[in-house]
């Protein structure tokens, strides 16, 4: 038997290579440490106590202050045994997502969401009365037992307080394990709200064969593209490179004009043949 604590982020969807569409279940797993070892010896079972999410120093009592103090790290919010665990771990030791691969089969354990007072339709998926023709019945219990009793009989399910309930679901599946971002993706829903504390453990009437299902993830893609793209130039270098073209820009720009100006007055200087015979025809 295998577990984790974690919390429930939300739920997305993946892609797989096949081009299925697979609803997921974002699972973060933050290190869980080893509170608790107990053997048959001592405690008359086998099981480890898991801690996750650190506990304020003067929110906990001396009990828990003094546990933590011998596994040497902080007071823990939430505690949860596993009985019969794989493998053997000490005090203090750490479990992350890496507990799990990829297509194993397991069961997640959560408290659902609450709905308040809530009628037996809601609440028990009972049928309602008729709506019209004068009825009086709609949305209300039914019988309430036979006559002989003259009571309700213990379980009748009435109205009342809906969810805040422990609830497990089985034989989900993982599709993807990410130690290094605390991650697992379990597929379909699982119980609770968002951010709420969720137990991961290897399912118990597992009966599927193991199936991995490659997944497509797009940092591959963005790989390649940076692969296949030529090196980018340094930004003091373009930054350079700028400035010395805008430089020679208003250099040849400022030297035209004036080298115009100095044509037009050597052409204005020179004098011309048919200006010089017209003079000598006026002094004669």
């Amino acid at each position: 038997m295998k577990g984790i604590l974690g919390r429930k982020i939300g739920m997305t969807q993946v892609f797989s290579k096949d081009g299925k569409l697979i609803p997921v279940t974002v699972v973060e797993v933050e290190p869980n440490t080893v509170m608790q070892v107990k053997t048959l010896e001592t405690d008359g079972y086998n099981a480890i106590q898991l801690g996750v999410i650190e506990k304020k120093a003067s929110r906990a009592n001396k009990s828990e202050t003094a546990r933590a103090k011998k596994a040497n790290t902080t007071p823990k919010r939430f505690l949860k045994e596993i009985r019969n665990y794989e493998g053997t771990y000490n005090i203090g030791d750490t479990l992350n997502a890496s507990v799990f691969e990829v297509g194993e089969i397991v069961d997640v354990t959560g408290t659902s969401k609450g709905k308040g007072f809530t009628g037996v339709i809601k609440r028990n998926n009972q049928s309602r009365g008729p709506e019209t023709h004068g009825s009086q019945y709609h949305r209300r219990p039914g019988s309430m037992g036979t006559m002989l009793p003259k009571r309700v009989l213990k379980g009748k399910k009435l109205s009342g307080h809906m969810g805040v309930e422990t609830v497990t679901i089985q034989n989900l599946e993982v599709i993807e394990v990410n130690p290094n971002e605390n991650y697992i993706l379990v597929s379909g829903n699982i119980p609770g709200a968002k951010n709420s504390l969720v137990l991961i453990r290897s399912a118990v009437k597992n009966s599927r064969k193991k199936d991995v299902k490659e997944i497509i993830t797009y940092e591959n893609v963005v790989d390649a593209v940076e692969n296949v793209s030529e090196e980018p130039i340094p930004v003091e270098e373009t930054s350079k490179n700028s400035e010395t073209e805008t430089t020679e820009n208003t250099e040849t720009t400022e030297n035209e004009p004036v080298e115009e100006q100095a044509e037009e007055t050597e052409t204005a200087e020179e004098p011309t043949e048919e200006n010089t015979n017209e003079e000598q025809a006026e002094e004669n």
